[in-house]
């Protein structure tokens, strides 16, 4: 996954002559930064797919890259619905898995940004799955949300497995902004 682009790679994906990238990045409506001693721009991922999106171009190659992933683990239908209000089907691509089995194959065919897991699956199964995850070298920047109930918060386990753990009830709205930011995070440091 390419992270930094030139103006003809740019130029490449909006389909324009390299020369109109460049008149866009010294306009300053195209983000990005100059090689020093040199005039040759370098124009970041994120900056290219903030600029695609404001003026309603395609995204064409970058499609998936601009799109989160997640994948729901036995979270129930109420929950999902919750997640649902908050995020939008144009910033993220959600799947769901009920067991662990159908989360790895999932987990290999989405690679998803974000994996959340609700404890209700059976305590055993939510971490088993955790873990797998977090030893796949694939998965290492994978952000993983754990929902608890209040007998998980009883019983003592692994918190680190996870990035975040949400308490039972939660709010919706919040859990949805936390996954984003921490989503846009590991991407930025990616």
């Amino acid at each position: 996954m390419r992270t930094i682009f030139t103006t003809g790679q740019v130029a490449k994906i909006c389909k324009v002559a390299p020369r109109t990238v460049s008149k866009w990045f010294d306009s300053g409506r195209l983000r990005g930064y100059r090689i020093p001693g040199s005039q040759d721009r370098r124009i970041p991922r994120e900056h290219l797919i903030r600029f695609l999106k404001e003026h309603g171009m395609p995204l064409g190659e970058l499609e998936d890259e601009a799109m989160g992933k997640m994948l729901l683990v036995g979270v129930d239908p109420q929950v999902r619905m919750g997640l649902s209000e908050f995020i939008s089907a144009d910033e993220f691509k959600i799947e769901t898995a009920a067991s662990g089995f159908e989360a790895g194959i999932q987990a290999e065919a989405l690679h998803p940004d974000a994996v959340i897991i609700d404890f209700a699956m059976g305590r055993q199964e939510a971490l088993m799955i955790a873990q797998n995850l977090k030893k796949n070298t694939d998965y290492a920047e994978t952000v993983l949300v754990g929902l608890l109930s209040d007998d998980d918060n009883a019983i003592g386990f692994d918190r680190t497995l996870f990035n975040e753990t949400f308490r039972k009830p939660f709010d919706a709205a919040l859990l949805a902004e936390r996954v984003r930011t921490l989503v846009a995070r590991r991407k930025q440091l990616a």
